[in-house]
C-alpha cells in the first residue's frame, strides 16, 4: 500500500478534530438558532446595522443558498448570508451575520491579514488542486524530488489556512464587540453568540492540523526514502 498505517496515525487525530469541531459548530448553530434575540433583527438587518454604525455605506447584504456557506466577498463589496441566517432572527444567525460584517470592517479598515489572505488564493487554490496528488503520485512512483515538488505547491494550502486564522478570529473579535455597542444584542445575549462563533472559529484550527499533518507524512516519507538511498 501506498498509504501505510503511518498514515491514519497522522491523519486520524486531525480528522477526528476536524469532525469534533463540525459537529460542535452545528450543535452550536442549532441550539441558538432557537433563541430569538430581544431586538428580533434578522441576520440581514443584523448586518446592515452593524455596518452602519462602522460607517460603512457601500456594502450590500444579499441572500446565498447552501447551510452556512455566509461569506464576504471584498471583490464587489458584497456580504452573502446563507436562508438560516439572512432571513432568521435568531442569536445564532445574527452572530455568524455579524462575523461576516466584521470581514467588511476589516476591508474598510484595510486590515493587512486579509489583504494577504486575498493575495494567496490562487496560489493556494493550485495547491490544493495540484499539491497533494503531486506528493501522491512521487510517493506511488518512489520519486523523492516529486515528493518535495508537491509538498512545496500543498505548503501554499497551509500558509494560506495560517493567515486565515487571525483574519477569522479578529472578524470574530470585531463581531462580538461592535454586536454589542451597536445594539444589535445585548450583553446577556452575547454568551450565545460566543459559542456559535467559537465552535466555528475551531474549524479553521483544524483545517491548519489536517493539512500540516498531511504534510508531515508526506516530507517523511521523502526523507525515509532519502536515508534509505543513503
Amino acid at each position: 500500500m501506498y498509504l501505510n498505517s503511518s498514515y491514519f496515525l497522522f491523519i486520524l487525530p486531525a480528522l477526528a478534530l476536524s469532525l469534533w469541531a463540525s459537529w460542535r459548530t452545528h450543535a452550536a448553530f442549532k441550539k441558538y438558532s432557537q433563541v430569538r434575540t430581544l431586538r428580533g433583527l434578522t441576520g440581514s438587518q443584523a448586518a446592515q446595522e452593524m455596518l452602519r454604525y462602522a460607517g460603512i455605506s457601500d456594502v450590500q447584504v444579499v441572500p446565498t443558498n447552501g447551510f452556512l456557506s455566509d461569506h464576504y466577498n471584498p471583490a464587489n463589496k458584497t456580504l452573502n448570508l446563507s436562508e438560516a441566517t439572512y432571513a432568521s432572527n435568531s442569536v445564532a444567525a445574527v452572530g455568524v451575520a455579524c462575523h461576516e460584517a466584521g470581514h467588511a470592517v476589516q476591508h474598510a479598515a484595510h486590515y493587512r491579514p486579509m489583504w494577504l489572505r486575498s493575495a494567496l488564493v490562487p496560489t493556494a487554490n493550485l495547491g490544493s488542486s495540484a499539491g497533494y496528488f503531486v506528493m501522491l503520485f512521487g510517493l506511488i512512483l518512489h520519486s523523492m524530488n516529486m515528493i518535495y515538488v508537491g509538498a512545496l505547491l500543498f505548503s501554499a494550502v497551509l500558509l494560506f489556512q495560517l493567515v486565515t486564522l487571525p483574519v477569522e478570529f479578529d472578524a470574530t473579535a470585531r463581531a462580538k464587540r461592535l454586536a454589542v455597542d451597536a445594539g444589535i444584542v445585548t450583553p446577556q445575549e452575547r454568551p450565545g453568540m460566543d459559542r456559535v462563533l467559537n465552535a466555528a472559529a475551531m474549524t479553521y484550527v483544524a483545517a491548519v492540523v489536517s493539512t500540516l499533518m498531511t504534510l508531515l507524512y508526506y516530507l517523511l516519507q521523502a526523507a525515509g526514502m532519502s536515508s534509505r538511498r543513503g
